[in-house]
């Protein structure tokens, strides 16, 4: 078992930038295979953010977020992955979760077994 854990969120005016972490600890404190961040907005479904194989490779961005965002990954230890977020939007604001499987590596929230309790990004206009 894997426990992961976001922090790094919090409010900013539009046109800013946070830097969002995500830590693995627990029995089994490596990331598996694959670190992904979604995020949910009130009232709208969880949506795939971008996602990244811990032996290197992106996977993907979401379209609304391509160019602006970054995920990165710890590759010496696979216990920590970052997602830097640049030029932010209001409709950025959302609870960001990240989360990790063993075989997964797709967009959507079903595929993963291993998640973080969320970090709130509150963007300003």
């Amino acid at each position: 078992q894997v426990q992961l854990l976001e922090s790094g969120g919090g409010s900013v005016q539009a046109g800013g930038s946070l830097r969002l972490s995500c830590t693995a600890s627990g029995y089994t404190y490596r990331i598996h295979n694959c670190l992904a961040w979604f995020r949910q907005a009130p009232g709208k479904e969880r949506e795939g953010v971008a996602a990244i194989y811990t032996g290197g490779g992106n996977i993907y961005y979401g379209a609304s977020v391509k160019g602006r965002f970054t995920i990165s990954l710890d590759k010496d230890k696979s216990t920590t992955g970052y997602l830097q977020m640049n030029s932010l939007k209001p409709e950025d604001s959302a609870m960001y979760y990240c989360a990790t499987d063993l075989i997964s590596c797709g967009r959507e929230p079903s595929e993963y077994d291993f998640w973080g309790q969320g970090t709130q990004v509150t963007v300003s206009s």
